[in-house]
Parts: structure tokens; sequence; C-alpha cells
């Protein structure tokens, strides 16, 4: 495991001394902030540990490429990791801990079970495509809340399934832990932000510009006189239009519950939510609408 200080002196060398290093620091009255990353950092990420800055006294920033979350072993051997530009990238923020622990560390028994009743958020959409993916996020950001053992953790809207996930877990494990939401970071542009990003050419960038432009277009016309599948259509042509653009999915949902919605109701949050693939790389972007 490689846990250090960024903008302290000194090493931590394991976990037990990490644990007694946030056991002082939580006696002295200050707060813990855990930012939970697999790596590849990007502004985005930088932007929770910003987001935490003002809220928190003590910011541990994770890096940890979970397998278990990982339905396609490709996937998990091509994901990016440039460790000392990451580094270089937390210490321009001041981070204050990096926690990088390994595979063996965080799953010493390689036969551990792990199941969380999340009801339907495991099973539509990212739930639906990739089984068992968020078990194996609420199983790997359980054991970091054990080790850190935060009162606040940072995550990013562009995930925002997996943070009504987390959400659901920190309620049903009745976990003393602010969540804090924090907001989507989009290039020039308009593209999200992501480490998947990063396996884009220049033309592959230009063409995921449609995600966003589709969801800024219901996010435009959703008060508008338009029915909400009309609005939907009209969106979903801008992505079907786009050449080298394959859309898995596209929804218009109630935010807590993410099932979808034909109608908008004024007392509720909703958000539109989109999966699609440019260049063999799938990309999810979302956007708050009311």
């Amino acid at each position: 495991m490689r846990t250090k200080t960024i903008q302290q002196s000194g090493n931590f060398q394991n976990e037990s001394i990490l644990q007694a290093h946030l056991q002082k620091a939580r006696s002295a009255g200050k707060k813990i902030a855990l930012i939970p990353t697999m790596g590849a950092l990007h502004e985005g990420h930088l932007s929770l540990l910003d987001y935490a800055k003002p809220i928190s006294d003590i910011r541990v920033c994770s890096i940890f490429v979970n397998p278990t979350q990982f339905n396609d072993p490709k996937d998990l051997e091509k994901y990016p990791r440039p460790i000392e530009n990451d580094i270089k990238l937390l210490e321009s923020v001041d981070c204050d801990i990096l926690f990088m622990p390994s595979v063996e560390e965080m799953y010493p028994d390689q036969d551990e079970n792990w199941h969380i009743d999340l009801g339907e958020l495991d099973q539509i959409w990212e739930g639906e495509k990739r089984p068992g993916h968020f078990q194996g996020v609420t199983q790997v950001v359980y054991k970091l809340f054990t080790l850190v053992q935060p009162d606040i953790a940072c995550f990013g809207q562009k995930d925002f399934q997996q943070v009504m996930v987390i959400k659901r877990m920190i309620e049903i494990k009745d976990l003393p832990i602010q969540l804090a939401i924090c907001p989507i970071i989009r290039d020039q542009h308009g593209l999200a932000l992501s480490s998947r990003n990063m396996r884009l050419s220049e033309e592959g960038k230009t063409k995921a510009l449609a995600l966003s432009r589709s969801l800024q277009y219901v996010k435009d016309h959703i008060s508008d006189n338009a029915g909400l599948q009309e609005i939907k259509n009209n969106a979903l042509a801008i992505l079907t239009d786009t050449a080298g653009v394959t859309v898995e999915y596209f929804a218009i949902c109630e935010s807590s519950s993410l099932q979808e919605v034909q109608q908008i109701d004024p007392s509720k949050q909703h958000v539109a939510l989109v999966t699609a693939w440019v260049e063999g790389v799938r990309l999810i972007d979302n956007m708050i609408l009311a």
C-alpha cells in the first residue's frame, strides 16, 4: 500500500498509521473529507478536492482501480494508470493525504461475499447494462469509508446513478457521512471530463459533444408545451444524426429513484441520462433538469 502525505511531511506505511493520524485529527475537532477515485485524474477530480476544501480540514484522496466493478476484464486492463502525473496534480491543489491501497490489501479474502439491497437502482440503466457493477462500487466504497471514517465524502455528479447508489448505501448502513455531490466539469465545448476521454481522438471528442448537446436540448425545452416524448425524440435525433455515435440509452428520470417519467412533476427533481459509444469508448453524461 502506498499512503503518503502530499502537503505535510512524512509517509504512512500502513492502514493503522493512517487511521491513527486521522483519529488524532478527528480528536482535535478537524473534519475529514474523502475523495474516492480510480486515478487518471483530471480537472473534474480536482474540482472535487476544491469543493471539499472550504467544508473540511483534511482532504484524503484515494486512488484504487477496483476490479470488482469492472464487468469486462479488457476494460479493467485498458484503464489508464498515470500515477506520477496523478501525484503532481494532487500536489497542485494541496491535497493532504493520498491513499493508494493494493488489490491484495483491499481484498485479502478473494472469496469475500458482499451484497447490499439497492432495489431497482441496481437493475436499471447502468445496473442493467453492467450487472454487478454497483455491488462492486458499494463494496469498495464501504471499505474506504471504514478505513478513513470521513465526515464528508465527495462524488461527482457525472456518475449520477453511482451517487444515488452511494446515497442509498449510506442510508442502509446508517453511516454518519455527509454526501457532497459535486457539479460536472466540462471542457470549453461542453464535453464532460472523463478519464475515458483519453482514449478518444480529437475527431472522437468532437463527435462526443452530441451527448451534452442532446442533454442541453432537453434542459432548454423541458418547460415547452411540447410533450416529453417529443422532446426526448428530438434529443435522440441529435445523437443518432451524429455519425460515429451509437446510443445505448437515453432517459428522462425522477432523480432519486431514476425511474423514467412520462411527464414532469413540478414537485420533484428530474435528470436526463445518456450513455453512448464513440470510437469504441463507452461515455456517460447527465444533466439536472429541475
